[in-house]
């Protein structure tokens, strides 16, 4: 992955990439690939050659070492709702601080609740949690979009989009949300293997580039989209299921085909824990 957005990156002569950071898994696992990306290339070819390669790119030639070549490379925006959490505020910040990213906060709160409000007076009805709970879910994801994309377009960046394949794999995603951008990254990754990931890149690391610790912030959370107001206690996996069995799901149904009533007799076997329900 790292590799492949450096030679993206590279042919199509962009100015870097902008990534509209949640402070959770997903978006800040798309920011380490950038990471990751930046600091391979200048371990592997050194920080004169990435300069060299890159050299469409306005200002690098003054980049100091592999720290500024990412803060030149990466916007990461913050994008924060009435719902948001000052967790995932912090973590966003820490993360982007962490890695040298140009970190930016939008309060997107306004654009929803203009959203909101005209498409009620349209309809004659004021959207409420009890019967729109979806629609007022997915209009914050999409308000996200237009003030990020306007930025990569102002700095002449390309837009990672953040959605995984788990969560797109059973509509857990908004379109024109975040699976909005130019560019996927993660979207062939299951959601179990990303979380895994992302301790062994906190405490670990790939050979010649240091660990993450600042990821802890991120990793010891529970996943949430936070789209429902904080009374809600929303996480992901109680939207859905534990994704360890989302992913087992998906790979005995799609990738061994087999019927459902065999996929629910590995699924009792394999997760005793869990109730079986006829």
């Amino acid at each position: 992955e790292a590799l492949a957005l450096f030679d993206y990156l590279r042919k199509s002569h962009a100015q870097g990439f902008v990534v509209s950071l949640s402070g959770g898994c997903d978006s800040t696992a798309v920011v380490s690939l950038i990471h990751l990306m930046v600091q391979l290339a200048c371990a592997e070819l050194g920080l004169s050659e990435v300069q060299k390669r890159l050299a469409h790119v306005r200002g690098i030639a003054d980049c100091r070492d592999a720290r500024t070549v990412l803060g030149h490379l990466l916007t990461t925006v913050y994008q924060g709702t009435a719902n948001s959490s000052a967790v995932t505020r912090e973590a966003a910040s820490d993360v982007a601080e962490a890695i040298g990213a140009t970190h930016r906060e939008i309060d997107i709160e306004a654009f929803v609740a203009g959203y909101t409000a005209a498409v009620g007076k349209a309809l004659g009805r004021t959207p409420d949690w009890n019967r729109d709970d979806l629609a007022l879910q997915n209009i914050q994801a999409r308000a996200r979009a237009p003030g990020v994309w306007m930025i990569a377009n102002l700095e002449d960046k390309l837009l990672l989009a953040t959605s995984n394949r788990s969560e797109a794999a059973v509509g857990y995603a908004t379109m024109d949300g975040d699976t909005c951008g130019g560019l996927s990254p993660i979207a062939g990754i299951d959601k179990a293997f990303l979380r895994t990931w992302m301790e062994w890149l906190e405490l670990t690391g790939p050979a010649g580039c240091c660990p993450l610790p600042a990821l802890a912030c991120v990793t010891r959370q529970r996943s949430t989209p936070e789209l429902r107001p904080a009374e809600a206690a929303q996480q992901s996996e109680g939207d859905l299921m534990p994704f360890p069995v989302l992913d087992r799901i998906e790979r005995l149904a799609i990738r061994d085909k087999l019927p459902p009533k065999e996929v629910l007799l590995h699924l009792v076997a394999e997760y005793p824990a869990y109730e079986r329900a006829d």
